[in-house]
């Protein structure tokens, strides 16, 4: 199993036939590094698609996911939200299994109560 300490969210759309050595490119980019155990999330522009790159200290990983219907929950770069245009967010666990089913994860605590009747 990879293990993933963090997990950063990648606000810019990427091009989803980027590869490996592109995806590590971008994070290396923003981030100056991409650091062993940490997990690098990254959309197309309709957001119905996803690939996550890990890095597990010896190599690199990367996954996909694509929805065949709807959307992902995916923030935009200088949306109402005040984002900056490739200001990474991160992630928690719970917030990435909501994610990657096509939730909406950011409003993970507001679902977790009833107030209304």
């Amino acid at each position: 199993m990879i293990r993933i300490d963090a997990l950063w969210l990648a606000v810019q759309p990427m091009d989803m036939r980027a590869g490996t050595e592109r995806l590590l490119a971008s994070v290396v980019q923003v981030f100056g590094q991409a650091q062993a155990h940490h997990g690098y999330l990254f959309a197309n522009a309709r957001a119905t698609r996803i690939k996550l790159l890990v890095h597990d200290g010896f190599g690199v990983w990367c996954a996909a996911r694509r929805l065949n219907a709807g959307r992902f929950a995916w923030p935009r770069a200088g949306a109402a939200g005040g984002l900056a245009a490739s200001a990474p967010m991160t992630l928690t666990q719970q917030q990435f299994d909501a994610l990657v089913v096509g939730l909406p994860w950011q409003r993970l605590t507001q679902m977790q109560v009833i107030t209304r009747m």
